[in-house]
């Protein structure tokens, strides 16, 4: 094998590892924090609010979804990286998220990623713990052209570095005057603002 080949594959191998190691930045330009409060919205206006627990079909769970106007409501969300030495959250490492909030449902609000609705041919994201498959509970933060603008994915390979997912990334879907988060579809690119 040549020098310059041998050189171009170390190049490419120590890029991929820096941006595994980068951090996912706020609005502010400082790295998400483990523990800490931000919002999440849509990086593209006009294409509805914060993120919030939305009431799909009067029961529980509870799904993610966004506010239907650019208003300041919707609920602060936490966020806990996988790797326990990880106190920032990092591009492409698998994170569990949590909205900060109380629910008249007796579950966690922690996401989760839902059966796939046939009637739709998505997955939508829940609320709650994903019992025996912790891996549904994990999801992670991908970069997109725009400095600060990130796309929310569902692929837990640090969860389960064996499995094989159907991975997918985060969009929105509207059913019923309601927009809720879903996978396989449209991206919605979005930006993180400190509580």
């Amino acid at each position: 094998m040549s020098t310059r080949v041998i050189l171009v594959c170390f190049f490419m191998a120590t890029l991929a590892l820096a941006q595994d190691n980068a951090s996912v930045l706020d609005t502010n330009g400082n790295p998400l924090k483990r523990g800490e409060e931000y919002y999440i919205k849509p990086a593209i206006t006009d294409n509805g609010g914060r993120f919030t627990l939305i009431n799909r079909n009067n029961s529980c769970p509870l799904y993610v979804g966004l506010e239907n106007t650019d208003l300041p409501d919707g609920y602060a969300v936490t966020f806990t990286p996988f790797a326990m030495e990880d106190d920032v959250v990092k591009i492409n490492r698998d994170f569990k998220v949590s909205f900060s909030a109380f629910t008249t449902c007796v579950q966690s609000t922690q996401w989760r990623v839902g059966q796939n609705d046939t009637s739709i041919g998505r997955r939508l994201i829940i609320t709650g713990q994903d019992g025996s498959r912790e891996w549904g509970n994990y999801f992670k933060i991908v970069e997109t052209q725009l400095e600060g603008i990130y796309n929310i994915k569902w692929c837990p390979t640090e969860v389960c570095p064996t499995c094989r997912f159907i991975c997918g990334t985060a969009g929105a879907f509207s059913e019923n005057g309601k927009i809720l988060l879903a996978l396989d579809g449209s991206v919605l690119p979005v930006e993180f603002h400190k509580k």
